[in-house]
């Protein structure tokens, strides 16, 4: 006779058994993706918590660092799993953010991010609904509007995610501009007309909201139509801004005017009258966009060729080596622009020491070089900024130019994510060689580093003279004093050496032209030391004492007699 409680015991324990199995196959199938998104979801929900600190604290957003680490987190989502539901969602809130930082840092290479993750949503998610979003930003930016701060409501995705609120030749130059792309039926605004002018020298600047394309071409004087020489560029897809002064004075030795209208519904002719020049250059920089166009002539009555911003002459029909002819010729260094990176809104790299920032110590260190330049070489220094104001990068070099400059020195703090990068070095303007080159020349020229590969056509021209070679041997001679002032003194000071890149605050000088990298502001130990008035000094001796090693080299006889002037570090 069959006992029913060991039937019903029996039957139970096959349930239990048939659950197990069905449990562990339904674990071989499923859990890993289950996990997956579990995890990604909880990275998220991290990410949403390190952001809602950063936006309730006002204190925190004055760090670049603290954006970055946010950033990192949503990201962090698209990476644990690529495909998956979450991965939009981070990838849409790194970009969010990348927007707001650019609000905070006026820096367009933070735009252009953004910008670059909202279109790898557009093409890696085309059935999600943050296509449409991130489409939507990108039309924002082209726009000029800008992203206002913006907040996630922590929710699934799906739900929506709130905001809170020589002469060159004709040629037609195309490129994409990651501040603000170029999309159909866009148009671009003109928004303004600067300039700046010597005797022998002038540098119009033509102000846009978005990149074009643009061509330019020079007309012979028609004495018949009392028309003068002119120089024009044609903007394409363009509008004249409202209350843009279409005309700008100029009256120098080499230009009447500058006049701006609208040639055609959809593009902006920009006029240049000429009395008289022997060549003129015309490139773009980007973020924003600008066309600069510089312009060299000769001063009436002077039937030889124009003095040089350099201590080298610029004959184009002599063989003679323009560094050679100088040093034939005696030409001395009398006049040096001393030029302290950013300022102003433009905070520049942010210090391993709160409240420490790039503008600031850039500032004091070329306030102490120029008296220590005024007092020991008896210079004349120009400073293109002695104040905590702001000024373009084209701006800088156009100082440097009109003040007829015979050397250029920029000075800038060095900054990279790995906090353990230390050191100096010293850059002149060509290409970059390297990826570090290319990082910090990103940073310097607030643009990103995909651009840089664009500066190739704008180098291969403005290039062609002997300033790269005065400008290199200038580098080494201050990047070996740096260094070895700083050793005599410092542990722990790395010789990065001299490298080229293509800096905008150096494009155009018409003179031996560096930038110094005197220290890594986001490195602990050497941030310490940037703000330390003994070390300001160090880097000061040790630039001046390259410096005077140029002057020497170009004008054998130019301290004779002059005991202050003994090189620093020289026993004699």
């Amino acid at each position: 006779m069959i006992n029913p409680l060991r039937l019903k015991f029996e039957s139970n324990v096959l349930k239990v058994l048939f659950c197990w199995v069905l449990l562990g196959i339904t674990a071989d199938l499923c859990l890993p993706d289950v996990s997956c998104a579990v995890t990604a979801k909880q990275k998220y929900l991290s990410a949403e918590r390190a952001y809602k600190q950063l936006r309730n604290s006002p204190a925190r957003q004055k760090y670049r660092d603290n954006w970055l680490r946010c950033i990192g987190k949503y990201q962090a989502v698209y990476r644990h799993q690529p495909s998956g539901s979450w991965a939009a969602a981070g990838l849409y809130m790194s970009g969010k953010l990348y927007l707001e930082l650019y609000n905070h840092s006026f820096k367009a290479s933070d735009q252009s991010e953004a910008i670059d993750i909202f279109k790898r949503i557009i093409k890696r998610f085309p059935k999600s609904r943050y296509k449409t979003r991130a489409a939507n930003e990108i039309k924002k930016i082209c726009q000029g509007k800008r992203a206002a701060p913006s907040h996630s409501d922590g929710k699934a995705p799906g739900k929506t995610i709130k905001a809170k609120t020589g002469k060159t030749s004709p040629a037609v130059r195309k490129s994409t501009s990651p501040a603000k792309k170029s999309v159909p039926g866009h148009t671009s605004t003109v928004t303004g007309l600067r300039h700046w002018s010597n005797p022998n020298y002038t540098r119009i600047v033509v102000d846009a909201d978005a990149e074009t394309g643009y061509q330019h071409h020079l007309l012979k004087k028609d004495p018949s139509i009392k028309k003068p020489q002119r120089l024009y560029i044609d903007l394409n897809h363009s509008r004249l801004g409202k209350g843009v002064d279409k005309t700008i004075p100029i009256d120098d030795n080499l230009l009447s005017n500058a006049r701006a209208g609208q040639y055609t519904a959809d593009s902006v002719r920009v006029v240049v009258d000429i009395k008289s020049f022997t060549t003129y250059k015309i490139f773009s920089l980007k973020n924003p966009f600008r066309i600069v166009i510089d312009v060299w002539g000769r001063s009436p009555g002077k039937k030889s060729a124009p003095k040089s911003a350099s201590p080298m002459i610029a004959d184009r029909t002599s063989k003679v080596p323009a560094g050679a002819l100088a040093r034939q010729l005696a030409l001395g260094v009398k006049r040096i622009i001393i030029d302290p990176g950013h300022g102003g809104r433009d905070f520049g790299a942010p210090g391993y020491l709160k409240g420490v920032h790039e503008k600031d110590v850039a500032l004091k260190i070329a306030k102490k070089l120029a008296d220590k330049i005024r007092k020991e070489l008896n210079c004349e220094v120009v400073m293109t900024r002695s104040t905590d104001r702001y000024l373009t990068l084209e701006e800088r070099t156009a100082i440097a130019n009109t003040k007829n400059g015979d050397l250029f020195v920029s000075i800038h703090t060095n900054a990279s994510r790995n906090r353990k990068a230390y050191g100096v070095e010293t850059y002149f303007l060509n290409l970059a060689t390297d990826d570090d080159a290319i990082l910090v020349a990103a940073r310097e020229n607030a643009t990103s580093t995909k651009n840089i590969s664009d500066l190739q056509s704008i180098l291969n021209d403005l290039m062609k003279n002997a300033k790269i070679n005065e400008s290199s041997r200038l580098a080494a001679y201050v990047q070996d004093s740096l260094y070895r002032n700083l050793k005599t003194k410092y542990r722990y000071v790395k010789n990065k050496g001299v490298k080229k890149a293509p800096f905008y605050v150096l494009m155009g000088a018409q003179m031996p032209a560096v930038l110094v990298e005197t220290s890594f502001i986001s490195n602990s130990r050497e941030c310490k030391r940037l703000v330390n008035a003994d070390y300001q000094d160090r880097i000061c001796n040790g630039i001046l004492a390259g410096i005077q090693r140029y002057i020497q080299e170009t004008h054998p006889t130019a301290f004779l007699g002059n005991t202050r002037t003994r090189p620093h570090g020289d026993k004699g």
